[in-house]
């Protein structure tokens, strides 16, 4: 994509840290495991102290940098839809805030059963996604609902301005609509929960636990 490739470095500079959930996640498995849509790679070093990591993004740029930062994982350009890897690879997966930039609900079902299908039996994965929700996009989505309009429900172009300026497609969840596409996939539901990263009244992002 090139948006991603264009906001690479930028995108390393805001985003060094894992999420506590995401390490929370990360250190109770073991095994190798995937991150599907790893970005700079900042979950692959947690991930390399359980076994073998493998990250798969679309930009190339943004895996330039995951060799930087991650320099023993595995890293594979790729489509989220369309995993190169054979049924029941993986011992867990995690699917972090990517699975909200691939647009189109049946590309996104697509894309959560490739996630499955490469995950062993029984395995656990997480996934995140951005709260439709949120304080920044309340009212935006408010408004919109009021509008037949011929785009998804949650769908916008979100600005990246910092250093370079470009639009990226995204589809905010609500907990309803991420639980119901988790469902479709093939997935069990462990858990589910909400938080506040940023926003101060709603939640902004969506976490949720799976096992195939």
């Amino acid at each position: 994509m090139d948006e991603w490739d264009a906001i690479a470095e930028y995108f390393n500079d805001t985003r060094k840290k894992a999420w506590k959930e995401c390490e929370d996640f990360i250190k109770s498995q073991h095994g190798d495991g995937i991150d599907i849509g790893c970005g700079n790679g900042r979950h692959l070093r947690l991930m390399m102290e359980r076994g073998m990591a493998v990250g798969i993004d679309s930009s190339f740029k943004m895996l330039q940098i995951a060799r930087k930062n991650a320099s023993d994982a595995i890293l594979i350009q790729s489509d989220a839809r369309y995993l190169p890897f054979r049924d029941e690879t993986f011992d867990y997966a995690i699917f972090i805030a990517s699975l909200h930039n691939i647009e189109g609900s049946e590309e996104r079902i697509r894309a959560l059963k490739e996630m499955k299908r490469v995950m062993k039996s029984k395995a656990h994965g997480m996934i995140s996604v951005w709260a439709r929700w949120q304080d920044r996009w309340r009212m935006h989505f408010l408004k919109e609902f009021f509008i037949r309009k011929e785009n998804e429900f949650g769908d916008i172009n979100i600005p990246w301005r910092r250093g370079v300026n470009v639009n990226r497609f995204y589809h905010l969840y609500s907990m309803a609509e991420l639980k119901k596409d988790v469902r479709k996939a093939g997935f069990e539901i462990i858990k589910a929960w909400s938080v506040k990263k940023v926003a101060k009244k709603h939640a902004d992002n969506h976490f949720i636990v799976v096992r195939k």
